[in-house]
C-alpha cells in the first residue's frame, strides 16, 4: 500500500506516549529503583501527552475533511478505530490530573496519584490494543490479518517508551540501571517479534486470482484491467516494494531499532551515560519509524488481484 505519513506518525508516536505513561505507573506503583522524583516524573508524563498529542494530530490529517473526524467516536460498538478514539481522548483527563496533583502536592507516588497515573496507564494499553486490532481485523489484507499486530504494537510502544523513560531518568539525575535494562529486554522482544511476523507474511500462503476467481483447477490470467491508467485503487492499494530494497530497509530498521539502542543501552547500563541514553532513544523512534513506513508498504490488498497480480 502507500504509506501514508500521517498515519505513521499516528501508530509512532501515540504508542510511544501511552507505553511511557504506562511505565510510568508502574515504576511509581512498584517503586522501582525508588520511583521517580517529581520532576523525573512531570517531565515524562508531558513528554507522554506531546507523543500522544502528536500522533491524535497527525490522524487528523489524514482524513480528506478533518472537520468530520468527530464522527470516528459515533461507532465504537462496532469500530475498533472509533473505540481508539473514545480511549485516547479518556486518557487525557486521567493524564492532566496526575500532573495537577503532583504539581500541588509534590508527591508523584501517593496513593491518590498513582490512581490516577495507573488509570491513564490503563487506558493507554487499552488504545494500543485498539490500534493494533484496526489493522489486525481487516481480512482483506494479509499481512495485516494475524494477532501478530497488536502484538507487535504492544512491544514497540512499550520499548520506545522505555528508552525514553530511561533518557528522562538519566538526565536528570537519576539511576537507570534496572530502566535501562528493561528497554534492552523489549527491544529484543521487537526484533524478535518482527522476525516472526516478517517470516509469517514471507510465505506464499495469500489469496490468488484462482482463489478469487473460484477457479482452482485451471489457470488464470487477467485479460483486462478495465482502465487504462492509474486510479486511486491501484495508486493507494497497487503501491509495491521491491523485494531487494524491502530486505535493505529492514536492515536498516533493525540496525536502528535494535542494534545501535543496545549497544547505547548496554553503555548507559555500566557508565550512566546520559549521551548515550540520548542515542538510543533517537535511534529506537527512528528505527520503528523505518519499521511503519514498511509496514505499510508490505501491505497488499486482495483488490489487486483484480487488476493484474496473480497473488497477494
Amino acid at each position: 500500500m502507500h504509506p501514508a505519513l500521517a498515519v505513521i506518525f499516528l501508530t509512532l508516536f501515540s504508542g510511544g506516549g501511552f507505553g511511557l505513561m504506562a511505565l510510568v505507573a508502574t515504576v511509581n506503583d512498584l517503586q522501582i529503583d525508588g520511583g521517580l522524583n517529581p520532576l523525573q516524573t512531570t517531565v515524562a508524563v508531558l513528554l507522554s501527552l506531546v507523543f500522544v498529542t502528536i500522533g491524535m494530530l497527525s490522524s487528523t490529517a489524514h482524513l480528506a475533511n478533518p472537520r468530520n473526524a468527530w464522527r470516528a467516536f459515533t461507532r465504537w460498538r462496532t469500530s475498533w478505530l472509533a473505540r481508539e478514539g473514545v480511549f485516547a481522548v479518556l486518557f487525557y483527563p486521567f493524564a492532566a490530573a496526575y500532573l495537577v496533583w503532583i504539581y500541588f502536592t509534590g508527591a508523584p507516588s501517593a496513593p491518590a496519584g498513582l490512581v490516577m497515573a495507573s488509570l491513564a496507564g490503563v487506558i493507554g494499553l487499552i488504545t494500543i490494543f485498539c490500534q493494533g486490532m484496526i489493522y489486525a481485523t481487516l481480512r482483506t489484507i494479509r499481512q495485516w490479518n494475524t494477532p501478530l499486530v497488536p502484538v507487535n504494537f504492544y512491544a514497540m510502544g512499550l520499548a520506545s517508551g522505555a528508552t525514553v523513560l530511561a533518557l528522562v531518568r538519566i538526565a536528570l539525575g537519576g539511576k537507570a540501571g534496572f530502566l535501562a535494562g528493561t528497554a534492552m529486554a523489549l527491544i529484543v522482544a521487537v526484533a524478535v517479534l518482527k522476525g516472526i511476523y516478517y517470516f509469517w507474511i514471507g510465505k506464499p500462503s495469500g489469496p490468488t486470482i484462482h482463489t478469487a476467481t473460484g477457479f482452482n483447477r485451471f489457470s488464470v490470467r487477467l485479460l483486462d484491467q478495465g482502465h487504462t491508467f492509474g486510479t486511486f485503487l491501484t495508486e493507494e492499494f497497487g503501491h509495491r516494494l521491491p523485494r531487494e530494497r524491502a530486505l535493505g530497509m529492514k536492515v536498516v530498521m533493525y540496525l536502528l531499532a535494535v542494534m545501535i539502542p543496545l549497544a547505547a543501552l548496554a553503555i548507559v547500563v555500566t557508565d550512566a551515560s546520559s549521551v548515550a541514553a540520548a542515542v538510543a532513544a533517537v535511534s529506537v523512534v527512528a528505527g520503528i519509524g523505518v519499521e511503519r513506513w514498511l509496514f505499510f508498504v508490505e501491505a497488499q490488498h486482495v483488490v489487486n488481484l483484480y487488476h493484474g497480480r496473480q497473488r497477494c
